[in-house]
């Protein structure tokens, strides 16, 4: 069992399936930036609610790169003061924690429940 993880996290790390891996990143990230911007706004996207502390407006394009390649995000925008993922700074520490945390659940399995069922999150 030590043997086979370790060669699939080989695999991973040699970028055999990098694709996969920059979708699960992506994935990851957007996730993120939604429970970081409801954070924020007070409320999910999209409902109206009187506890709503500021308003989106729209969003911006950013070239996220990582190890296993650049990825493009669509990071939100926020009409009174300024919203940055957490995940962006620092960027090496971030990444190097969302890269192990995507391998170990693909490794795990864990990943095609996480597709299935975003509240698994």
């Amino acid at each position: 069992m030590t043997d086979d993880r370790m060669a699939l996290l080989e695999l991973v790390e040699k970028e055999a399936d990098g694709d996969l891996v920059r979708e699960m990143l992506a994935f990851a990230a957007r996730r993120i930036m939604e429970a970081e911007i409801e954070t924020r706004t007070g409320v999910a996207k999209g409902v109206r609610s009187p506890s709503r502390e500021v308003q989106r407006n729209g969003y911006r394009e950013r070239d996220w790169d990582t190890r296993a390649g650049r990825i493009s995000l669509e990071i939100p925008k926020l009409r009174k003061g300024s919203y940055l993922p957490s995940f962006l700074e620092p960027r090496r520490t971030a990444e190097k924690a969302l890269v192990a945390v995507i391998q170990e659940a693909y490794v795990q399995g864990c990943w095609m429940s996480l597709r299935t069922d975003p509240a698994a999150v």
